[in-house]
């Protein structure tokens, strides 16, 4: 079965009897179909074709002028792929085998019932979602397609294919390049045997693989070519299966680890526009982003809060085509959920209770830009339903719409939930999540990243002092080694909570241990008389920082948890520690 909005199906009914126009627009309108157009001549239903689209037209054959069986031909003249139903009181074979010939879905005869009305329609209708259904996801793997394609060439590693006859089937530009650096221009097709001497390495793995069909792991070649410097390649060669299970050959996959470790003695970079971090878990990250941000294709950023998601979403943008282009932010957990349809699509004024004046929306704010959507994880079933028809097609409705509107969006999503899980148990639909993760991006816990942690401190203070006008020039070892001790739950925002905190409680240019918060520190190393002050300040100072936040966030509790580095439960706890009325904030 095929899921069908009828609040969102258009169907157009032509007739010349008012009467029947009439009560087949009643039967389909108290089915929930929605909207139901009627005419009366070919003409009236051409204007209504040219004007919108329909999902079906239910035409009667005989009419005054023009026929049913004129407009049926016209309308797939025009290339107009709805379905039509045929309906005449005087049926007969040559007027069916016509009705048929030009793709009428089906024919009734009059008198029509209303059960085989709805039936014939529920019918048509659901062919027609499913076909277009089809379409959208080849479409989708094309677009997908042309990715890999676009991923094959431009990554720096050697990549190509060998089919089972030892010919040369495929091979990336880095390819072509390297072997004409040895003169070798014309080897497309060619066997492996008769490329060059500088091919000869990568021939006994490509002559395993297809002798057994099992893949070779990857090891470490030497390679000294009769001219040049010499060097080592990672090399790895896998079977190529077709989707029937076929073997169709090899794909090699080749690294020049000389060069790799040339720059890495170089030194790596340690940022990519705001994110920081020389690590090689960011490295993978600046990579993917520079890769993938050329690319229009969908993303799903996977991370925990405050691991920089939204950073990533800004990279993306940045390193895209759209980069002149709106990059529109949606936090999907800090609209209220009766409101976050409006929110993206956009209403019109009327169309419910509030909806004092039409409202474009986040969506086509976002048209000819990026579309990030955070914490996307956390939607509603029917949200999920109407973004996966928006990244099927590219349309929607804005609410009490009934024309759709057309816009050219990339969409960035992110998450801190684990979707495959959620998949697994209901609560998110497959067939999104796969929409979403065309393309992945994985960002790290700071805890998994601790060669950038004091690069980040160092960053923060800066920042924090620059903002607060003191002259913190840096930060004592020890309180330094306190930080590296700590695990990070709230990853870098926790972390840069923790670093303005002490800069606001530094009164020197170097901060301390006794600048740190106290669940960071060892209690029993702690004065009591400076543990009861710094008590005193972190209380003052954390309760400043939620009042402010809530203040900032118009009471929304989700979203200040997420600034301030809580979960929502801690946040509760510390609204009722401090007596703090959220609520009455804006009531103030």
């Amino acid at each position: 079965m095929v899921d069908l909005d009828k609040q969102k199906t258009a169907i157009l009914v032509v007739d010349d009897e008012e009467s029947l126009r009439l009560t087949f627009q009643m039967f389909l309108s108290r089915e929930g179909y929605g909207p139901v157009e009627v005419a009366s001549t070919y003409d009236d239903a051409l204007a209504l074709i040219d004007k919108q689209d329909f999902d079906l037209v239910v035409s009667d054959i005989v009419m005054d002028g023009a026929s049913g069986i004129d407009l049926l031909r016209t309308i797939k003249e025009k290339g107009v792929e709805c379905p039509v139903v045929m309906v005449t009181g005087y049926p007969n074979i040559n007027t069916a085998a016509e009705a048929v010939r030009l793709g009428a879905f089906d024919y009734l005869a009059k008198p029509v019932k209303k059960e085989d009305l709805l039936r014939t329609a529920r019918m048509a209708l659901q062919q027609y979602t499913l076909r277009n259904a089809n379409k959208a996801l080849a479409l989708e793997k094309d677009r997908y397609q042309k990715y890999l394609e676009a991923v094959f060439r431009s990554v720096p590693e050697l990549i190509f294919t060998v089919d089972p006859q030892r010919n040369i089937a495929e091979f990336n530009d880095n390819t072509s390049k390297w072997l004409a650096s040895f003169g070798v221009d014309d080897f497309s097709g060619k066997q492996i045997d008769n490329i060059g001497s500088c091919f000869d390495i990568f021939v006994p793995d490509i002559d395993t693989v297809l002798a057994s069909q099992i893949e070779v792991p990857e090891h470490r070649i030497e390679f000294s070519p009769e001219s040049g410097q010499s060097g080592v390649f990672r090399v790895s060669a896998v079977p190529l299966a077709c989707d029937d299970g076929g073997f169709m050959g090899v794909v090699v996959v080749a690294h020049d680890v000389s060069r790799l470790e040339a720059l890495e003695k170089k030194g790596m970079r340690d940022r990519l526009h705001r994110l920081i971090g020389s690590s090689r878990r960011m490295q993978t990250v600046y990579t993917l982003i520079e890769n993938v941000g050329k690319v229009d294709t969908t993303v799903l950023i996977n991370g925990e809060s405050g691991t920089g998601k939204e950073l990533v979403a800004e990279a993306l943008h940045a390193e895209s085509p759209r980069r002149d282009m709106p990059l529109v932010k949606v936090d999907c957990t800090a609209i209220p959920e009766n409101l976050l349809e409006s929110e993206l699509f956009g209403h019109k004024k009327g169309s419910f209770t509030g909806a004092d004046r039409d409202r474009e929306g986040r969506i086509l704010s976002a048209d000819g830009g990026t579309l990030f959507l955070d914490e996307i994880g956390d939607i509603s079933p029917l949200m999920q339903l109407r973004l996966l028809r928006f990244l099927q097609e590219r349309t929607f409705y804005p609410v009490g719409r009934d024309r759709s509107i057309t816009v050219d969006v990339r969409v960035v999503a992110a998450t801190n939930a684990d979707l495959r899980e959620k998949v697994k148990n209901g609560s998110f639909r497959e067939d999104l999540y796969y929409r979403l993760k065309v393309v992945d991006i994985n960002l790290p816990p700071l805890r998994e990243r601790d060669e950038d942690l004091d690069m980040l401190v160092h960053m923060f203070i800066g920042k924090f002092s620059s903002r607060l006008r003191k002259e913190i020039t840096g930060i004592s070892d020890q309180a330094l080694q306190v930080l590296r001790d700590h695990d990070w739950p709230g990853n870098v925002r926790e972390l840069e909570h923790v670093m303005e905190r002490a800069c606001v409680l530094c009164d020197t240019t170097t901060i301390t241990s006794d600048h740190l918060p106290l669940e960071l520190q060892e209690g029993d190393d702690v004065k009591p008389h400076m543990q009861q002050r710094t008590n005193l300040l972190e209380e003052e100072d954390e309760e400043v920082r939620i009042v402010n936040t809530l203040k900032r966030t118009f009471g929304n509790k989700a979203q200040a948890a997420r600034i301030l580095g809580f979960d929502r439960s801690t946040l509760y706890r510390k609204l009722k520690l401090y007596g703090i009325d959220a609520d009455g904030l804006m009531e103030s």
